[in-house]
């Protein structure tokens, strides 16, 4: 069985997620933004769109940077400087999960080649902890993303001159990223001889090891990290990979069809899903 949307559903298995409440458009001057509830975890991310210079090493391309801060009011061992591991290590896998070409075309970022190119800070505060906080951070980024507006640029040649830019000044006239194959990530906690997905903090308690899965649309895995002190047989991470794949393909279905409903609504709402 593997993630159900019926709201008819009382008793949790171990591969359902818990309730997701999604908004999107909420912060005013980003090009993005949504809002994730995942149970008890609360994440907020913000889009930031910014012209800048390309990698050296990748000209042709735009990038994506993410930053994340852990609110002090999200769990007390957040308090002081307590966050700042976690949020380095969400930041990183992350970085790591969208490296693959397959998960979102970083060429379509490009303004000039080896010149000029689109870069997306995505911000990500976490304002609550209430456990499976990789999958709640992703699913939002994702969400984000999905609303992020570029603005259109003209290039104009002039003769002998360099290249100069046309901002658009038509609000209106901007194109979005395809983020159909862009990541969600699946943490799977291993507890006796069984694996579940979407961990409460209890759980994890419960649990001395498991992997965190980035599977694309596609239900390619684009990074594994594995957490915890305790070790995996090779079978178990086998069959958690396989599972993991199959369903972050489910969330990544359900998440899209909820974000094209939103937007087909024209308007800013909470939607519910996973339950």
């Amino acid at each position: 069985m593997y993630p159900s949307i019926s709201r008819k559903l009382v008793i949790r298995t171990r591969l359902d997620y818990r309730p997701i409440i999604l908004e999107t458009g909420l912060v005013s001057n980003a090009s993005g933004s949504s809002r994730l509830r995942l149970a008890n975890s609360d994440v907020l991310v913000g889009v930031k769109v910014e012209l800048a210079s390309p990698l050296s090493e990748k000209p042709l391309e735009g990038r994506l940077e993410f930053f994340v801060d852990c609110s002090a009011n999200a769990t007390p061992e957040f308090e002081g400087r307590g966050g700042e591991d976690l949020a380095n290590e969400i930041c990183r896998f992350l970085q790591m999960s969208y490296m693959s070409g397959d998960t979102i075309n970083l060429s379509e970022l490009s303004v000039l080649a080896g010149q000029q190119c689109w870069v997306l800070y995505v911000d990500i505060l976490i304002l609550e902890c209430g456990g499976n906080l990789y999958d709640t951070v992703s699913l939002a980024v994702k969400s984000a993303l999905y609303t992020t507006q570029i603005p259109s640029i003209k290039v104009a040649t002039m003769d002998g001159d360099q290249p100069e830019l046309e901002l658009s000044e038509d609000p209106y006239d901007t194109k979005r990223l395809n983020t159909q194959n862009v990541p969600c990530l699946v943490t799977l906690m291993k507890i006796g001889n069984h694996y579940l997905v979407d961990p409460t903090p209890e759980e994890e308690c419960c649990s001395s090891s498991g992997v965190v899965v980035a599977v694309s649309g596609s239900k390619k895995i684009t990074a594994v990290r594995k957490i915890g002190s305790g070790s995996l047989h090779p079978e178990s991470l086998v069959s958690m990979l396989k599972t993991a794949s199959e369903v972050g393909a489910v969330v990544n279905k359900i998440l899209m069809k909820k974000l094209l409903e939103e937007e087909t609504a024209g308007k800013t709402q909470k939607v519910g899903f996973m339950r």
